[in-house]
């Protein structure tokens, strides 16, 4: 690795110990379905969200709670003594980029064949607080 790579690298490893998130990785859902979800939580304070994927019908939403409650866990971790519900935390970020793609392949008429694409996705959510936006 070149010194401007390495410097560049060691700049946002530090960007991220101050970013409070969570990861979820290769979730046999589409990633189309799952930023449905996403799209319905980002911007909103963390409690608003958590009753909107509660209360969701979608699949892609129980996941998306759960996820939501260990970035919540790890903000908690790193800020001990203050909860939650006290401060003004946000969902300021969520990404939902796809995984790895299950190729297989279906019967078709006069002896053919579809492919069927399996899809996956990965999906990352950031929290803040609203006294820190820029």
């Amino acid at each position: 690795m070149g010194s401007r790579k390495k410097i560049q690298a060691d700049i946002r490893k530090e960007e991220q110990k101050t970013k409070y998130f969570a990861l979820l990785r290769n979730f046999p859902t589409s990633p189309r379905k799952m930023r449905l979800v996403a799209d319905m939580i980002r911007g909103r304070d963390v409690l608003y969200a958590l009753n909107v994927l509660k209360f969701s019908t979608k699949v892609a939403s129980l996941p998306m709670e759960k996820l939501l409650k260990s970035a919540i866990a790890n903000w908690e971790a790193k800020n001990e003594g203050q909860q939650a519900k006290d401060s003004q935390l946000f969902v300021s970020q969520v990404n939902v980029d796809s995984a790895r793609m299950l190729k297989r392949f279906q019967p078709a008429p006069q002896g053919r064949a579809h492919r069927i694409r399996k899809r996956s996705n990965h999906v990352t959510i950031f929290i803040d607080k609203k006294e820190n936006l820029d």
